[in-house]
């Protein structure tokens, strides 16, 4: 009877185990059903690399609600100018929207050409780039004029975040004109406050600066002329996507690498985003009040 007793209840434990092992095999699929579904959604938002530069700004934020209005996830991920490019050699970046070529970003361009791809035109051809005073520093006109005026500067220039292709450039041309200066890093912002500061108290300030640039609807400033042409003549801007990028977004990678903007819209665009400061608010009022243009970029 004892062992008649044992054999059942060793029957109904077999029973209960397979039913808990049902129950736990269950589970685990589910959660991995999960995890796959949340790893497909993160797979499916196109990622964008964002620099804080006005421009840059503005035409992230503008593509983003486009391609949100079109039904795709996008995400902008703030990061600097070689993160970007590293990142898309990588995939784990889809888009940078920022390539100034031929001089400023060229180091860039050369590195990571046969990793990266590169679109064939630019989406802005009338890029300016140089160092900048404020106008009113009227016997200052040209980089060569630098030296003799070391001290009302303090022997410095003004630069923005360490690793953009126009600081690497302005390097190049302290060496090349032989300038008793150096070139302090900071962040775009901390060099904007610094030229406004200057200005308003009608003080002397140097730095690199680029058109199109809110800055100059601001202040007046003026280029120095670059005798030997390191900063180059006019840049344009370009995109960049990584490798796969028109694999997996066929219908965006058409739009993104056909559409151009001129001296005016860019303008525009940036005043309607970058001087909102809600700029994805910005972006969405700029693209309803320019429903022909955005059409016409992604017909």
């Amino acid at each position: 009877m004892r062992k008649i007793l044992l054999t059942i209840l060793f029957g109904l434990f077999l029973i209960v185990a397979a039913a808990c092992s049902s129950d736990d095999a269950a589970d685990v699929e589910e959660e991995s059903e999960d995890a796959s579904e949340e790893s497909t959604a993160d797979d499916d938002t196109i990622v964008m690399g964002l620099i804080n530069w006005p421009e840059n700004i503005a035409v992230n934020h503008v593509w983003q609600v486009i391609l949100e209005e079109k039904g795709y996830d996008v995400e902008l991920n703030p990061l600097e100018m070689g993160t970007i490019m590293a990142a898309l050699e990588t995939g784990d970046l889809d888009i940078g929207i920022e390539v100034w070529l031929p001089v400023q970003d060229k180091s860039y361009y050369e590195q990571y050409k046969d990793t990266v791809v590169f679109a064939d035109e630019p989406w802005y051809d009338n890029g300016v780039v140089g160092l900048v005073v404020p106008e009113y520093m009227e016997d200052i006109n040209s980089i060569e004029d630098l030296n003799d005026n070391k001290d009302l500067f303090e022997g410095e220039i003004t630069g923005f975040e360490p690793g953009a292709g126009t600081m690497e450039v302005t390097e190049d041309l302290i060496n090349e004109y032989d300038l008793d200066f150096e070139l302090v890093p900071s962040s775009e912002p901390a060099m904007l406050t610094v030229i406004r500061e200057a200005v308003e108290e009608e003080g002397a300030v140097v730095a690199p600066l680029w058109q199109p640039h809110g800055i100059f609807s601001e202040v007046d400033l003026k280029f120095l002329d670059d005798p030997q042409e390191i900063y180059g003549g006019v840049e344009e801007i370009y995109l960049a996507t990584k490798t796969d990028f028109a694999d997996e977004y066929p219908e965006v990678n058409d739009w993104l690498m056909n559409w151009s903007v001129d001296d005016e819209t860019i303008g525009d665009l940036i005043n309607f985003v970058v001087e909102n400061d809600d700029h994805e608010a910005g972006a969405r009022e700029w693209v309803e009040e320019n429903q022909d243009l955005v059409e016409e970029w992604t017909k």
